[in-house]
């Protein structure tokens, strides 16, 4: 089931787009109504008046929620919340350059022990947070220079996480500019799970079964996100079509798997390598899936070729995660979700800040502004996913059944 966020309630709030212009009728003379009339004739009769009818004039009113989005983005630019922050960039490369560092010791020190998953699980988390970097960089977080940025995005995404930058680009752009939009956002469409009621019904036997339980899947489900990201990755690279910075991140990507893999393997015994290799993926596709999962999926789905302005589109379609500086930066400034999607290039460090003015600004607008604990927003992902899944069809259950089922 889809929601239309030009016409919706969503909890208490019922939300209904104003338009940008109306249309009004004015009794004014149609220029193509015959010749004008000449001027008066001393003595002679008035010339009978033009016909005139009803003729469709626009005139512009400005919307109140879009001209208000101008003033909150000069707001946040007066307070300084778009100006870069390089120096805690740099503190967090420092920092995850230690951690890695550290963890390549412990991997030559312990050597041929199953102690060496421990490691793994370490790596997974390093590898997540040098992803964490590379999304922001792609969104021109780090450095003024856009090129900057994709130079450092497109070296972080595939020389260190191993994931294609352009494909990454791709899908990610199209999510940012139509959030939760049927038909738009790829991250709403239909795969493994399904976010639609519609996307589910159709579906039976095996399939219908699992997507009846896919909450109760979704992490379980996540520890193969890992694996599914490289293999996105290296399906867009080897297709045929234009890719830009193909052949570098082929060869970044080749290097790097290359590297990781021949260590892992000289050093370690070939059960123990896979071991290894296995845990570092779960820990890696995990850690992303429940960093980005939370932001989206449970919130309003709009409906294809909906008009919602902007700033609704973007506040009322993400949820945020409540939680200090920790919870900021193991989220990597995703739990700021709603002022990531407003404001895409503004640092981290600025996000808690952003977030006050951006509540306020919704609250004086009467725009539902989401924002729950971690907990929370699992057990959201969870429940919406088992809803939407009860759509599916069993081939055992009365069609009354499964009505009431839903």
């Amino acid at each position: 089931m889809t929601t239309d966020i030009s016409s919706t309630v969503v909890g208490a709030t019922e939300i209904s787009s104003t338009e940008v212009s109306s249309t009004i009728l004015l009794a004014l003379p149609d220029s193509g109504a015959g010749p004008a009339a000449g001027p008066a004739v001393a003595g002679s009769n008035p010339p009978s008046a033009a016909p005139t009818r009803p003729r469709k004039v626009v005139v512009e009113r400005t919307n109140r929620v879009i001209a208000s989005y101008s003033v909150l983005l000069k707001q946040v630019r007066a307070e300084g919340l778009l100006v870069r922050r390089r120096r805690f960039y740099a503190g967090v490369v420092l920092v995850l350059g230690l951690g890695l560092a550290a963890a390549s010791t412990g991997f030559v020190l312990l050597g041929d022990s199953w102690f060496q998953l421990v490691v793994a699980g370490i790596l997974g988390i390093i590898l997540t947070q040098f992803a964490f970097l590379g999304h922001e960089a792609s969104h021109r977080q780090i450095f003024a220079s856009r090129r900057t940025n994709d130079r450092a995005g497109r070296f972080l995404a595939a020389g260190v996480a191993g994931i294609s930058y352009a494909w990454w680009m791709d899908k990610h752009t199209r999510h940012h500019n139509d959030p939760n939009t049927v038909g738009k956002d790829p991250d709403i469409a239909m795969g493994t799970l399904s976010f639609r009621e519609e996307d589910a019904a159709p579906r039976t036997g095996v399939h219908a079964w699992f997507t009846r339980r896919q909450g109760h899947f979704f992490f379980p489900l996540l520890s193969l996100e890992g694996i599914n990201l490289h293999v996105q990755s290296l399906r867009t690279l080897l297709h045929r079509g234009s890719v830009p910075g193909r052949w570098v991140e082929l060869a970044l990507i080749g290097s790097r798997f290359g590297l990781y893999l021949g260590v892992l393997f000289w050093f370690l015994p070939a059960g123990l390598a896979a071991a290894f290799l296995g845990v570092q993926l779960a820990i890696f596709g995990t850690y992303m899936g429940a960093s980005f999962a939370p932001n989206h999926k449970g919130m309003p789905i709009l409906p294809a070729g909906s008009t919602a302005d902007f700033l609704r589109r973007q506040v009322v379609t993400a949820r945020n995660i409540r939680g200090g500086s920790f919870v900021n930066n193991a989220f990597g400034g995703l739990n700021f979700q709603i002022e990531h999607h407003l404001f895409p290039d503004m640092p981290r460090p600025h996000l808690r800040r952003a977030a006050v003015i951006v509540r306020e600004h919704c609250a004086r607008l009467g725009i539902p502004y989401t924002e729950v604990g971690v907990l929370q927003s699992y057990s959201a992902v969870i429940t919406h996913l088992n809803r939407v899944g009860l759509a599916a069809r069993d081939p055992f259950d009365c069609p009354l059944t499964q009505r009431y089922r839903r």
